[in-house]
This record gives C-alpha cells, sequence and structure tokens, in this order.
C-alpha cells in the first residue's frame, strides 16, 4: 500500500478524446497501473494512477486538457471475495469515508489493485499498516472445527 499521485484529466465528451490521452501516454511508454471513467452529458473524468508521475506529467501537458492532481491511497489485495470488503469494513470502522474507489485486477501474483479517494488519507494509511484484525468468518469456522 502507498500514497500515490492520481492524475484527473477532464476531457470533452466526444469520439476519439479518450483514445488521443491513451496514445499519448502509450507514445511515453508510460504504463497504467490503474484507471477510471466517469462521464457526463458534457464532459468526461478520467482518473488513472502511473508507474512514472513526472513522466506522466509532461505526457498529459501537452494535450492541453484540464487535468488536476490529486494524492490517493493504492493498496494491493488478494483478488478474492471479501478483499475489497474487508478494506473497506476497517475505513467504516475506523470513521474514514470513502469519497471513490476503483480497482484493478489480474495484477502481479494475482494480486488486485483498489485505489482510495480518502476523507483522511493519511489516517486510511495509518489504519491499513495496523495489522488486519480476524474475520468473524475465520473465527466462527476455527471454533467448528474444534468442536
Amino acid at each position: 500500500m502507498e500514497l500515490v499521485t492520481q492524475f484527473s484529466v477532464f476531457m470533452v465528451n466526444k469520439p476519439g478524446v479518450l483514445a488521443q490521452v491513451t496514445q499519448q501516454l502509450a507514445q511515453a511508454k508510460i504504463n497504467v497501473l490503474a484507471m477510471t471513467v466517469m462521464d457526463s452529458s458534457e464532459h468526461g473524468v478520467l482518473r488513472l494512477v502511473t508507474a512514472d508521475v513526472e513522466r506522466a506529467r509532461v505526457a498529459l501537458r501537452k494535450l492541453n486538457l484540464p487535468t488536476m492532481e490529486t494524492e490517493v491511497l493504492m493498496v494491493e489485495m488478494p483478488n478474492r471475495p471479501g478483499a475489497l470488503a474487508d478494506i473497506c469494513m476497517r475505513f467504516a470502522n475506523a470513521h474514514i469515508n470513502i469519497s471513490y474507489a476503483y480497482c484493478t485486477t489480474g495484477g502481479a501474483g494475482g494480486k488486485a489493485r483498489a485505489v482510495f479517494k480518502l476523507a483522511d488519507t493519511r489516517k486510511g494509511l495509518k489504519v491499513l499498516s495496523k495489522p488486519e484484525p480476524k474475520r468473524r468468518e475465520q473465527n466462527h469456522r476455527r471454533l467448528m472445527l474444534r468442536r
């Protein structure tokens, strides 16, 4: 898990704009680690995390599209049912609001990544740095096996 820079690129909602942005990143040999696109009738917002922030910043500037940078928390997690729920529950238990989140799958070693925009990113980092509490289901299963 790490604090990372997310780029939000504001795009006119018309054919070819997303292709232009992704082509620019491809030509600059910038690997996209996670991305999501949100649309409205007038514009779209591309949110992405890249492997090289400085090179991505330079590449995106060349497009002359409004771009914003935000600190987000990127968490690597097992690609299994309940992994995302566990993380969200830890934030909920610590009273940390999740403004938005998006995920990837198929990462190295079968891992997935989740990107979180939190009301308090530093507090979220501290919460996830502590050992994960035992899940109630796992404890229940162990009790059942002992009988």
